[in-house]
């Protein structure tokens, strides 16, 4: 494995554009499929008693409905890496927003639980491309030294939309139906893809690597014991911390605190505010840690660590710094984010996508079941006339919390692990 992984060190490829043209020609036109993309993935966490009501579902119900995007997302990702590899960024991403753009008139027309949840996973398929695109054409574009920036900038793009879908979201809603809303959010997708066609240039990427060979490629990674621990850790990171932020946080102000749903907005829109903080933060740190040939996993690690530490304040029965501890647990928790420039380093340009999508994948699988099973759990207690029984929080955010916790402890028991995580480029050699 290690051949294959070294191959793609070295200098980065001389850039064509300057670089105010290579951000607004090349990375706006990915940024803005990503900030839609975390719209339409983080809409439920304010619809979500809408759609309940409206749909007649329960809370594994309505768990069911917001994850399965998610599941689209895990299913999609091994096959959209080697699409990424084989076809490039742009035209893949411009092709699946077609897709997401279709997803979202159907869910805006459901009138069924069940033709909600097909819509729902047809628009987590076309917006599966949307980070990962992203994130291979910086890979394509930008010298290494820049990636843990340009990563951070694709995420807070992501958290942007999240920040939409909060108090503007809920403003939105005092005047409009929420399917007109739902599309006006196709509209703007359709505005992305013909951007990505006609915008954005093609990156030449060489002679197209065989299917066989490409497949080969992927199998190796999924052996490499590097890649394994930092993607089961992202992977319980995200079980946690998006599973939560992206539903269960807003009905636990609602049924814990008593937040109303203006606060509600105005709680999910703090934590997003954080979530920037904490991409830019992380981003960069870990660049000025490139620069000087150091690893970025330990802020990974301690990432992690605080994220883990705020959730089981919460669990616990914090309530007077409930809003910083939940800031903290986003923030924490975006650290996770460093594993995949952590891996481009690692891996040739080539593997770009495969390797994005492939630790992706468990991100999002770790998504779909933490934000399901804790509607199940929330379930298996009696609902109050207001929502979900205060009860159960604590059991079905404990559940999340160890597989996060569990995680964190297999990357962080193997120490060596940080030498075989090599920055962009060696340490500056001192003079004897």
């Amino acid at each position: 494995m290690e051949p294959l992984l070294r191959r793609g060190a070295g200098k980065a490829q001389s850039l064509s554009l300057s670089g105010a043209r290579l951000f607004f020609t090349v990375a706006l036109p990915f940024l803005a499929g990503y900030f839609v993309s975390y719209v339409f993935r983080m809409i439920n966490a304010v619809l979500g008693p809408t759609l309940a009501a409206e749909f007649g579902l329960t809370a594994g119900g309505l768990g069911l409905l917001s994850s399965a995007y998610f599941l689209a997302f895990a299913l999609s990702q091994l096959p959209l890496g080697l699409l990424l590899d084989r076809y490039g960024p742009r035209r893949v991403n411009a092709v699946l927003l077609l897709v997401a753009a279709a997803g979202g008139v159907w869910f805006a027309t459901a009138q069924s639980a069940e033709s909600a949840i097909a819509a729902r996973t047809m628009i987590g398929l076309g917006v599966s491309g949307c980070l990962m695109a992203a994130l291979t054409a910086f890979v394509l574009w930008y010298p290494p030294e820049r990636i843990s920036t340009m990563n951070a900038i694709a995420f807070s793009g992501g958290a942007l939309g999240a920040m939409v879908a909060t108090v503007p979201l809920e403003l939105l809603l005092r005047v409009w139906p929420w399917r007109q809303v739902f599309l006006l959010l196709v509209g703007a997708t359709l505005a992305v893809s013909l951007a990505l066609w006609l915008v954005v240039p093609e990156r030449s990427r060489g002679q197209a690597t065989p299917l066989a060979e490409q497949v080969r490629g992927l199998v190796a990674l999924f052996r490499d014991p590097v890649f394994l621990r930092i993607a089961v850790c992202l992977g319980g990171s995200q079980c946690a911390a998006v599973a939560l932020q992206t539903l269960w946080v807003a009905t636990w102000l609602r049924d814990v605190v008593g937040y109303t749903p203006a606060e509600v907005a105005r709680g999910l829109l703090a934590i997003n505010v954080s979530m920037i903080v904490g991409y830019m933060g992380f981003g960069r740190a870990a660049d000025r840690r490139a620069k000087q040939g150091r690893s970025a996993l330990p802020l990974l690690i301690g990432g992690v660590a605080a994220s883990s530490a705020s959730l089981l304040f919460i669990i616990l029965g914090a309530r007077t710094l409930a809003m910083p501890l939940w800031c903290l647990f986003v923030v924490g928790g975006t650290s996770v984010v460093l594993g995949y420039s952590i891996l481009s380093r690692r891996l040739p340009k080539e593997m770009a996508g495969r390797a994005n999508t492939a630790i992706n994948q468990l991100g999002f699988i770790g998504m779909f079941g933490g934000q399901w099973v804790i509607g199940l759990v929330l379930d298996l207690w009696p609902q109050t006339p207001g929502g979900y029984a205060a009860e159960a929080y604590p059991w079905a955010f404990g559940l999340v919390w160890a597989i996060q916790l569990a995680g964190l402890l297999w990357l962080a028991s193997k120490p060596t692990l940080l030498t075989s995580c090599p920055s962009a480029e060696p340490a500056p050699s001192r003079s004897p």
